[in-house]
């Protein structure tokens, strides 16, 4: 027996925080009744489980993608102003995936996606403190005073931004961020510097940066706890056994490293539209799209999601090109 919101977000509907308003909102029954009380459990095994007057699939093994997000990209499931979203970036017809964490429109990096969603929540949650390392480039030589202020904490003011013709508004409190780490990775003019958050707080870095007089010209995330970014702009790989039990230790409190057990990862394997699940693979290649706002000036090698040769493995996985409908 386990709780409704937990059920969703396990076979992939929803996120947990998603599922519990899936809930309330009266668009889960049991047995067929409907279900509004959050904290509500049921044994999927014996009961029959709907939302929106559709089964609850069958819990599908879990899938872990690690995405090289270019700048241009939103990092959400859909956007209402119809800007490109992280989505665009993957193969249809697999399982449904969900980014973990945002980056933001004009920064580029390290984005995990994933349909399990009980470590998604987990990984999102403030105590876990999961440390997130970025390379920053600054406009204008900082004071090495002023970055101590950074390494320190600073308060961030309050944000009131009203509704405008492109969306809605934006609300946050003032709040003083935790300590970061922040070394000096190239000095310039517009030095670049390498710095380290265990929190997540809407463009923080950008805001930090802006209390002591700097403007962020570049945002690029290389880490994400045990994760190392590997790919090219706008390339994803499935992750490792090895790292999802290393993210899954890290998730649970543990150093980053820790973590050997096994675990049993799904395959992020997409059906060609009209295609049995054993057919041949994805139409291969890179999105014109994607490489343009990459910066690359040709496509890289073709995508593959059969087996890799042993002479291949030593190399990123590339990604299909998007179908016509996409």
């Amino acid at each position: 027996m386990d709780r409704l919101q937990k059920l969703i977000a396990a076979a992939g509907i929803a996120s947990r925080r998603h599922a519990e308003e899936l809930i309330t909102q009266g668009h889960v029954s049991v047995n067929g009744q409907i279900i509004t009380e959050l904290g509500t459990k049921a044994d999927p095994a014996l009961d029959h489980i709907k939302v929106d007057g559709k089964p609850l699939p069958r819990r599908e093994a879990w899938v872990y993608v690690l995405l090289h997000k270019p700048k241009g990209y939103v990092t959400t499931v859909a956007d209402p102003e119809g800007r490109p979203t992280v989505m665009d970036l993957l193969p249809q017809g697999g399982p449904r995936l969900y980014p973990v964490g945002r980056l933001d429109y004009l920064s580029e990096g390290l984005i995990l996606l994933t349909n399990d969603g009980v470590l998604a929540e987990r990984l999102m949650h403030a105590s876990t403190h999961l440390p997130k390392v970025y390379e920053v480039k600054v406009s204008g030589k900082p004071a090495e005073a002023a970055i101590e202020r950074l390494r320190g904490g600073i308060v961030l003011p309050a944000i009131n931004q009203p509704a405008g013709e492109r969306g809605t508004g934006r609300h946050a409190p003032a709040v003083r961020t935790a300590p970061a780490m922040i070394r000096l990775l190239r000095d310039a003019p517009n030095p670049w510097y390498e710095v380290t958050l265990i929190e997540g707080r809407n463009r923080q870095i950008r805001r930090m940066f802006e209390q002591i007089g700097h403007h962020v010209e570049k945002i690029k995330r290389t880490a994400y706890g045990p994760l190392r970014l590997d790919l090219d702009p706008a390339r994803w790989r499935e992750l490792k056994p090895s790292e999802v039990a290393k993210l899954k230790s890290a998730a649970q409190g543990g150093r980053i490293g820790e973590g050997t057990s096994k675990t049993r990862v799904g395959t992020f394997r997409p059906v060609h539209p009209g295609r049995s699940p054993g057919a041949a693979g994805f139409p291969q290649g890179t999105p014109k799209n994607a490489t343009k706002k990459a910066g690359d000036k040709k496509a890289g090698p073709s995508a593959s999601l059969e087996p890799r040769s042993n002479s291949e493995k030593s190399r990123p996985r590339g990604r299909p090109r998007r179908s016509a409908k996409d």
